[in-house]
């Protein structure tokens, strides 16, 4: 028994997932001690025991049962985003949100496992191959919809998680350079036209060279470079029909304290809370920003600035570093598995929680902007950490397949 266990049960993953849920557990109930909101931390609870049971069911699903329904589960969660975005219910701006009795769920967190599974099942088919366009095409619509969908509520740090899932598949199945530099440049575009007309020209120049340099002929080069200098244009308008609060987290990205009490607030509490906490922090239970509330509802987004200031540098080190073990760990499942399917799986799964990892993390430091996406395992949120933990239950269910073919 225990030998089978041992080949066939990732118990690394599974160890890691429950620390992190652990440690956060202990920081949402810190972050509501003081402000009797206990319910908050009962509720992350139970939703932590449903997370571990969805984790193991996960994991033992067999794997041709997760490869044959991995479309219906896709088309599933299609249908329901387009729901939501009829009768779901709208916080802080995004209508992104089914809410029945104060109890909240965001459906686009499963669009991001679905994605990934539909993309990894469509890319596996002995004849599909990304060096055909059609193929391409197709492969990237699987992304584009969901995409598509979760911009319309709007949710942009969806969006981006799952633009950023995209990237790492399409280098795991094989796709060109070249490809992959069309996919970044535009992105590079954007973001200097972000930042003003004189990085907008030095941007545009650095990316017309990089598509020269992997260009695999003229035709693609010229459309290739034109679709970046016209998404690159198309900045200002977009900025210009944001809501103003997506605009004020740009602006407070790029300055936080030039509105210290307004839209770069919690930022700036964030590095205080952070920074006060010294090399060993200052207590459990006893953090000056944690305890007098300075983060409103620092138990979600902001949670990591209530580890650095209680466990210090030392605490946020621990946690950082069991998040970039479990990231590995992803890769090592996906680099072992003989399985296409679960191979491009297991990088996608890496992908979204790695994004989420450094997007957080970096949102808490100020190094980020500030866009909403919660911290793995830790931020409380029901659908958030089922998910995440259906995630792990999914590479646990790779590394014990790990052989099949």
């Amino acid at each position: 028994m225990f030998s089978y266990l041992k080949e066939y049960f990732d118990f690394r993953a599974c160890l890691f997932c429950v620390v992190l849920v652990i440690i956060g557990l202990m920081s949402i109930y810190s972050a509501t001690f003081d402000i009797n909101n206990a319910a908050n931390f009962y509720r992350q609870t139970l939703w932590a025991g449903i997370g571990f049971i969805v984790m193991l069911v996960t994991a033992l699903i067999p794997l041709r049962t997760i490869h044959r329904l991995s479309f219906a589960f896709y088309f599933t969660t299609l249908a329901i985003l387009m729901v939501v975005l009829v009768v779901g219910s709208t916080i802080k701006g995004s209508k992104s949100w089914f809410g029945i009795g104060g109890i909240g769920g965001q459906p686009s967190e499963f669009a991001k496992i679905a994605t990934v599974l539909a993309f990894a099942s469509y890319l596996s088919k002995t004849d599909v191959s990304l060096s055909d366009f059609k193929h391409l095409v197709i492969a990237l619509c699987i992304f584009a919809a969901p995409m598509v969908l979760i911009l319309v509520e709007p949710d942009l740090g969806t969006t981006i998680v799952f633009f950023a899932t995209l990237l790492p598949l399409l280098y795991w199945a094989g796709v060109s350079n070249f490809i992959l530099i069309a996919i970044l440049v535009p992105i590079l575009v954007a973001l200097g036209a972000l930042f003003g007309t004189t990085q907008f020209l030095i941007a545009t120049v650095l990316g017309a060279g990089l598509l020269y340099l992997f260009r695999e002929n003229r035709f693609a080069f010229a459309v290739a470079f034109g679709i970046a200098l016209a998404v690159g244009l198309s900045v200002q308008i977009m900025y210009e029909h944001m809501h103003v609060y997506q605009q004020k987290r740009i602006t407070t990205f790029l300055n936080p304290e030039a509105d210290q009490l307004g839209a770069g607030y919690n930022v700036v509490q964030s590095k205080i809370a952070i920074g006060s906490g010294g090399f060993t922090g200052k207590g459990y239970l006893k953090g000056t920003q944690t305890q007098l509330n300075y983060i409103p509802e620092q138990w979600t987004d902001f949670i990591f600035c209530v580890l650095g200031e209680e466990f210090g540098f030392l605490g946020a080190s621990l946690v950082l570093s069991l998040f970039a073990a479990l990231s590995l760990h992803g890769l090592r499942v996906a680099t072992i598995s003989k399985n296409k399917f679960g191979s491009l799986s297991a990088i996608g799964i890496t992908g979204i929680l790695t994004t989420h990892i450094v997007i957080n993390t970096g949102m808490a430091m100020g190094l980020m902007p500030v866009i909403g996406l919660p911290l793995p395992f830790m931020s409380y949120g029901g659908s958030a950490l089922i998910a995440n933990m259906m995630m792990v239950g999914l590479l646990m269910n790779f590394y014990a397949n790990r052989k099949e073919y």
